[in-house]
């Protein structure tokens, strides 16, 4: 039995050695080439933007956004969502830096980039 036992526990500890656990959100790659492709399609993206599409068709071709700003001004509904598009830092965190401003006025797409942002 205990031949037996001690088999069972050398078969189980050798199938398990080659396990490892995996704590990341499963979503992110922090790798560089990641944050590259990730740059790259965001940039691609951008370039598919129309004036005038809807909050919801930017975020279907855009996804989520890194960072997601919304106010009232004038009685209008502004949101600006930022897509990383560049880095500055090698540090791994995504700044407002380093992303490309969308802004949507009342719910349709009034304009992306830097020039858009400062008139909002």
């Amino acid at each position: 039995m205990k031949a037996a036992y001690c088999a069972a526990l050398l078969v189980a500890s050798i199938g398990l050695s080659g396990c490892m656990v995996n704590l990341s959100d499963g979503d992110r790659d922090w790798s560089s080439s990641h944050w590259q492709k990730m740059e790259q399609q965001n940039r691609e993206n951008l370039a598919r933007l129309d004036l005038g599409m809807s909050k919801d068709q930017v975020l279907t071709l855009m996804g989520k956004a890194d960072f997601n700003e919304a106010y009232v001004k004038e009685g209008k509904q502004i949101q600006v969502l930022f897509y990383r598009t560049q880095r500055t830092d090698q540090d791994g965190n995504t700044t407002k830096d380093e992303c490309t401003p969308v802004v949507i006025s009342d719910n349709k797409l009034v304009g992306w980039g830097s020039t858009a942002y400062a008139l909002i």
